[in-house]
């Protein structure tokens, strides 16, 4: 077992930037030896910051290093799928945030590479090692509640992405409701068979006029039975909404907002508390450095990561479900789309 895990990062942006740190200072393993970015200026700033040795500006560089163990995947969506089967040819391990691709061929030619190398691949769907979400799996998994019978999760952010990324993010069900479908997936332990879902422009009309929607509902019908309600909205004045419900035959259990504190103060105008963490950095901090530990751990320990390129794919053909049951107002089976 190797003492620490040399790992390249790929992308030098703010999710890059959070992984650099988060590897060089809060994962003991890791040691992060390379930085690449297209802006090379990036990558310098953030090797400087981190303390990281080298920053390139072509990623190739990473995978032709000898020393570098793993990769970190941090680039623009649409380079995702394309680095992952570079890296598995050299036989580097995989982080790489979702999603793996836009397009399943894409996703399954990257799947195929990596199978063929026998290289790790870990997607990065954070919220799965949030402590609070992972608390409602394991009562789940224990039966704490019974049999499940319907499962609310609520996802809204505080303020709408620029709309040049709107523009190249494949829309709403893919950039947002993607995590939301991949956390209806890891806390049911369950497929879903069919997806219904309604939407609209209620937050900000260019949104409309690029193509998508900011508002949305999802229902998901399970296979064990199990009903599942998303709804995401692109604006939620007072910070960043990020909750579950399950209900089930003996109980429900419910996670609600983090907040900076749990200070309340009542008095005679009213009962007062503080809104909630205002984006995914900082509501979801520890669950990013969970997830990296655990990648870490894998290659260390050889041993295969809980959240798999499969899982990086399924949740893929649940958006396009949507997309496709919101602009023909049906329900949609994920069969329409791809075999799971």
């Amino acid at each position: 077992m190797p003492s620490r895990v040399n790992v390249g990062i790929i992308g030098a942006g703010r999710i890059g930037r959070l992984h650099a740190g988060n590897l060089a200072l809060r994962i003991p393993w890791a040691n992060p030896l390379v930085i690449a970015d297209i802006c090379l200026e990036s990558a310098q700033k953030c090797a400087a910051q981190w303390g990281i040795p080298g920053a390139v500006q072509d990623y190739r560089a990473i995978l032709e290093n000898p020393e570098i163990q793993a990769v970190i995947v941090c680039s623009s969506t649409p380079t995702h799928s394309q680095i992952i089967e570079d890296a598995a040819t050299a036989g580097k391990h995989i982080f790489s945030e979702k999603p793996i691709d836009l397009d399943l061929a894409r996703i399954d030619r990257a799947l195929a590479a990596v199978e063929r190398a026998g290289v790790k691949l870990q997607v990065g769907f954070n919220r799965r090692f949030d402590p609070n979400f992972h608390r409602v799996k394991e009562l789940l998994a224990a039966g704490k509640i019974g049999h499940p019978h319907l499962l609310r999760i609520t996802s809204r952010d505080p303020q709408p992405p620029p709309l040049e990324y709107i523009k190249v993010s494949g829309g709403l069900f893919l950039d947002m409701t993607i995590h939301d479908f991949d956390m209806a997936r890891y806390l049911t332990g369950s497929e879903v068979e069919e997806i219904f879902a309604i939407g609209g422009v209620m937050v900000d009309e260019g949104i409309g006029e690029a193509g998508d929607i900011d508002t949305a509902v999802v229902t998901l019908r399970f296979k064990d039975g199990v009903l599942g309600i998303i709804d995401n909205s692109r604006k939620a004045v007072y910070g960043y909404d990020q909750r579950v419900e399950v209900f089930g035959s003996g109980g429900m259990i419910t996670v609600s907002n983090n907040t900076p504190h749990s200070a309340v103060v009542s008095d005679a105008e009213g009962v007062h508390a503080p809104l909630p963490l205002f984006f995914f950095l900082e509501r979801y901090a520890d669950s990013y450095i969970a997830e990296m530990t655990e990648f870490i751990e894998c290659v260390r320990q050889d041993k295969p990561p809980s959240v798999t390129g499969v899982d990086g794919r399924i949740p893929v053909i649940m958006a396009y479900a949507a997309r496709k049951s919101h602009q023909e107002n049906r329900p949609v089976k994920l069969s329409e789309i791809a075999p799971l």
